[in-house]
């Protein structure tokens, strides 16, 4: 069965938050939104997650990445660009591009931030960069989504976003949840049109 694959990482809940928000909007669009994560990275060589999480969502393997028909990259930000292990994964993917396997698939990108001007954008834009060197079909947020005009949280052209605060306690707005679902459908949308027959 086709599927949007929803890969994200959090750190604290709030990406995970908006990826689930994805994921309905990818199921409220017809597909299956596959709800995936990646590990953290450890500063000591010697640590190794387990192959499987002790609880949440299931790791990403190659293959969900591969088989996908879509795919919805989402990070926190650190100083304007994605997280490590969010990185750290993508750069174990240079099979997928020497093979070409991602290639004319749709992809989009959503984050989370502290503050409402900690890098929302630049780490959107970061995350594009490796789906772009793998042939995939950048997707963002069109205007015709009321919730970018009324909005005054997160929420941008180039894919969904939240402000968390800084001590991470706002959760997602309407309007945060709005772009969220809009996402998953146009992804669902975009997926069926460009790949799935």
């Amino acid at each position: 069965m086709p599927y949007i694959l929803v890969l994200y990482y959090s750190r604290y809940g709030h990406t995970r938050a908006m990826a689930e928000q994805i994921a309905l909007g990818v199921e409220q669009g017809g597909l299956e939104g596959r709800l995936r994560t990646v590990p953290p990275v450890s500063a000591t060589c010697e640590a190794t997650e387990p192959e499987i999480p002790a609880e949440g969502t299931v790791y990403c393997s190659k293959e969900d990445l591969r088989d996908c028909s879509g795919l919805v990259l989402g990070s926190p930000t650190r100083f304007g660009n994605m997280a490590a292990p969010m990185k750290y994964f993508i750069d174990s993917t240079s099979d997928l591009w020497l093979n070409g396997s991602l290639i004319g698939k749709p992809a989009s990108v959503f984050t989370s931030t502290g503050s409402l001007h900690g890098g929302q954008e630049t780490t959107l834009i970061s995350m594009m960069l490796p789906l772009l060197h793998q042939g995939m079909v950048i997707a963002g947020l069109p205007y015709s989504e009321q919730a970018l005009h009324t909005t005054a949280s997160g929420g941008t052209p180039y894919g969904s976003s939240h402000q968390a605060g800084g001590d991470g306690s706002r959760p997602l707005t309407e309007e945060e949840v709005a772009l969220c679902i809009a996402q998953g459908k146009r992804m669902a949308s975009l997926a069926k049109k460009l790949v799935t027959p």
